[in-house]
């Protein structure tokens, strides 16, 4: 029996798995990930954008190593070792007030639902079409997708979905009693999608005018996924509150929910036993130092895949990519990781393109090789 065989069988007899899985990594570095039998792959999932610096970069290795040699955990009954460092750094960063540390994206989604509805009063929520926050109960009711949501009706709170881009229906639905309206500056789930200039300055107008919370989803596009530390900097917008995780802590577990000042939580309307540890904060801290460095590098190497890849018209911001393929997206997805690279298919066909914001010039022109290869 094979390796992977033996794990599947394990899979099937001990495991809940969440997705279907022909591949065991067992080791990265940088840009690249190896298998168990040794072979190589220029990764350009990063574990669905969460590896920004790469994968086990030094600076990050290192801060968890000596963090976790001095403390692992105390809770939020007492002041935990960087956590307030990197509150001040994330305010920084977002040109926000306050943070909320949480220990993923859904967890952020949830915080926010809570805040929201607190300070305003109202119950009531608006997302959009194809947009994605997470699959706990609160999230997945912000959530449109209606194959994982509706299987666990009635949620709340109360979530009117309307089409991503359609100003003037986000208008209609945004009445008295909406507490917030949830918006991702680039659908990443739904396959890249980037909406059309001037949709999230009208998204503020619409809150503003309705006195509902603008709620920025940045659990993939944040932390320099996209060339600025929001997504949503891009168009010069200010949310009420961002979520954030994924690419925080570059693999560790790890979010948080930045809102503009005087939007907060009181003392015991919310909390968290592991969220902001000292190692996880710590994983954050050392992540945005590499971020800061590498961040002018983004937008360059993002338009090198745009250029490599412009015969399949891809939707390019910063390094997130999309490419709408079609029913081929899972026969090209394997032809590439049989030729080395990585790449992940996400919703109606869509290639998705997130790699580690590290990787090199002659990483990207490999990958576009084998990428361009395979869509011919």
């Amino acid at each position: 029996m094979d390796e992977m065989q033996a794990e599947k069988e394990l899979e099937a007899r001990y495991y809940q798995p969440v997705f279907t899985r022909d591949l065991k990594i067992v080791r990265g570095k940088g840009a690249k990930v190896w298998d168990a039998q040794g072979n190589e792959y220029i990764d350009c999932v990063a574990g669905i954008a969460v590896a920004s610096t790469g994968h086990c970069h030094p600076a990050v290795v290192e801060a968890i190593c000596r963090q976790a040699g001095e403390l692992i955990h105390c809770s939020n009954l007492y002041y935990v070792p960087h956590q307030l460092e990197l509150a001040q750094k994330l305010s920084e960063i977002t040109g926000l007030g306050k943070v909320f540390l949480t220990n993923s994206g859904t967890e952020s989604t949830e915080a926010a639902i809570k805040l929201a509805k607190v300070r305003t009063g109202r119950k009531r929520f608006v997302a959009f079409t194809h947009g994605f926050h997470g699959r706990s109960t609160g999230a997945l009711a912000v959530t449109y997708k209606p194959a994982i949501r509706e299987p666990f009706n009635p949620l709340e709170p109360g979530c009117t979905f309307v089409e991503y881009g359609d100003l003037d229906a986000l208008r209609r639905a945004v009445d008295g009693d909406t507490a917030g309206v949830f918006v991702e500056p680039i659908q990443g789930e739904a396959g890249v999608i980037i909406p059309p200039e001037g949709f999230l300055a009208g998204v503020r107008e619409i809150c503003d005018d309705a006195g509902a919370l603008l709620i920025d989803d940045e659990v993939q596009t944040g932390m320099g996924r996209t060339g600025k530390w929001l997504a949503i900097q891009h168009e010069g917008v200010k949310p009420d509150i961002v979520t954030l995780a994924k690419g925080i802590g570059s693999g560790f577990p790890m979010g948080a929910l930045v809102t503009r000042e005087g939007l907060e939580f009181r003392a015991g309307e919310h909390g968290s036993t592991f969220a902001g540890g000292p190692v996880a904060s710590a994983a954050a801290l050392a992540t945005i130092r590499v971020i800061e460095g590498i961040l002018p590098t983004v937008i360059p190497k993002g338009e090198r895949f745009r250029n490599g890849l412009s015969d399949f018209s891809p939707r390019v911001r910063g390094l997130m990519m999309g490419i709408t393929i079609g029913q081929r997206c899972p026969e090209v997805q394997k032809r590439c990781a049989a030729r080395g690279v990585l790449i992940n298919c996400a919703a109606d066909g869509n290639i998705r393109l997130v790699p580690p914001l590290v990787i090199r010039e002659d990483e990207i022109d490999a990958a576009i090789e084998v990428i361009h290869e395979a869509l011919s």
